[in-house]
């Protein structure tokens, strides 16, 4: 599997590059985000969210677990973190097989849920402002949305 890598320098660095994502994808798609917190996760979905022209402001769902917002697609913005050790499905298929793009917070704790392609993103911490995206692409057609992304 190959993984690409983009270095980002500011917030506003960070949101261009997910818009730039975002008018790549196609409904149905689903993106996972990993990363510890404050680094940055939130800040990428609203990067896509303004890409699919979502105007509402995006903020995490930690204690609601999915917010969805209208735009030119719908955004599912999932934070799972509060269903580590739990088997609870709570109608993903519904998200991951609709007409809009799925984004999902720590998404290793609904790991058996995550459907077998997708883009995996982790974002880490290099200094008070550097961020390294990696892009883990799960299946072809996002190998190649990456390609086109940061190759």
């Amino acid at each position: 599997m190959e993984k690409f890598e983009f270095t980002s320098c500011t917030t506003e660095e960070t949101k261009r590059l997910a818009k730039k994502l975002s008018l790549l994808l196609k409904p149905g798609d689903v993106i996972t985000l990993a990363g510890d917190l404050g680094a940055g996760k939130t800040t990428f979905t609203k990067g896509i969210g303004a890409g699919l022209g979502v105007t509402r402001t995006i903020n995490s769902p930690t204690f609601t677990i999915v917010k969805e917002y209208m735009g030119e697609l719908p955004l599912y913005h999932m934070d799972v973190y509060r269903l580590e050790n739990s088997d609870e499905d709570i109608g993903f298929e519904e998200y991951f097989n609709g007409n809009g793009i799925t984004v999902i917070e720590w998404a290793i704790f609904i790991k058996d849920f995550l459907p077998e392609h997708r883009l995996d993103i982790d974002i880490r911490r290099k200094d008070e402002n550097t961020r390294i995206i990696t892009f883990f692409p799960k299946g072809e057609a996002f190998e190649k949305i990456c390609e086109e992304l940061v190759g």
